[in-house]
């Protein structure tokens, strides 16, 4: 389920119109629709899947504070960000994706126009509280 490159190394791509811009090992999908569903909220890693909550709750949770701080680069997207994991992949329209890039380095993308501090908000909740809920 895993994208595998030439050179054996994993990495979950992020493209957009059709471009590899990065290469994560952790991502966390937050369409415009989690702002009031938060069942949509998709979660990847190429980790362990054991301790892979308490990234993505990290990622969340780190993103949010660092908002509210006024310390949070956000780039923004005008296409469609594409998510490919080996065979799969997901394309969303509208929303924001937080990553843990292969070399360490977190960021946050997101679709010009959209709300960064509800989509932001509605991620740290949800990863609380699957945190919380240890499901």
């Amino acid at each position: 389920m895993l994208f595998v490159e030439k050179d054996m190394e994993r990495s979950i791509l992020i493209k957009c119109d059709q471009d590899v811009i990065a290469k994560c090992v952790s991502i966390v999908i937050v369409p415009e629709i989690a702002v009031s569903e938060a069942g949509y909220i998709q979660m990847l890693t190429i980790k362990d899947a054991a301790h892979a909550k308490h990234e993505y709750h990290a990622m969340a949770q780190m993103a949010y504070f660092q908002f509210q701080d006024g310390e949070l680069e956000v780039e923004e997207m005008e296409s469609a960000i594409n998510i490919c994991s080996g065979e799969e992949e997901i394309e969303l329209a509208g929303g924001m994706v937080l990553f843990l890039a292969r070399n360490g380095e977190f960021h946050v993308l997101i679709h010009a126009g959209q709300e960064k501090k509800k989509i932001l908000e509605a991620a740290y909740r949800y990863c609380t509280r699957w945190v919380r809920l240890d499901i």
